[in-house]
């Protein structure tokens, strides 16, 4: 397994770069921690939005609304291949009713974090318009609406953004349970 070394306080420590069935690597931990963030962007931002309205803090965070979104739906895709990969050495969720409950929660976390983003970029190539993300310009646009692309997200991109935000706190209500409730070693194998 590659890994590397580095001195921390006298000793030398290693860094596991892949899954290995008792604990995540480093690239899965911090494709984790990196979406964590990003969606806590995203939904602070919505939040933003519903409480103060129209402001310029509001355009501000609005503004990186759809770019974030790219980001999230490219490592959620990284981060599928890279889950791919480690299939064999991925920790398990343990079985009975809590590994299956784990098992199926993960998925449809997955799931959404892939679909939310997924419906919007089909909105936003059926709209025409162009797309530009933190300048670089993805879709050149200058086509007439397609509806068939912008119905889906118009329909549900929103919805399934505040159901996705529903199993992020799912999903942190079962980090507490295991770390004060049932006092196991889950929340290790992500944290490091």
């Amino acid at each position: 397994m590659f890994e590397i070394r580095f001195q921390r306080r006298g000793r030398f420590m290693a860094t596991q770069w892949r899954d290995d069935g008792f604990r995540y690597g480093a690239v899965t931990r911090g494709l984790h921690w990196v979406m964590a963030l990003l969606l806590a962007w995203q939904f602070a931002g919505m939040a933003v939005k519903e409480i103060v309205g129209k402001a310029p803090i509001t355009a501000f965070w609005v503004g990186t609304h759809k770019g974030i979104g790219v980001i999230l739906l490219t490592l959620i895709v990284v981060r599928a291949l890279w889950g791919l990969y480690n299939m064999k050495t991925r920790p398990a969720h343990g079985g009975g009713f809590w590994g299956l409950a784990a098992k199926l929660g993960h998925l449809a976390l997955y799931a959404l974090i892939l679909i939310v983003p997924a419906l919007a970029l089909l909105r936003q190539y059926g709209s025409g318009k162009p797309l530009d993300v933190f300048g670089v310009r993805l879709i050149e646009g200058g086509w007439a609406e397609v509806p068939w692309m912008t119905a889906p997200a118009n329909a549900a991109h929103g919805l399934l953004a505040w159901l996705l935000l529903a199993a992020i706190a799912g999903h942190i209500l079962m980090v507490l349970v295991h770390r004060f409730i049932w006092k196991d070693d889950t929340v290790g194998r992500m944290v490091g």
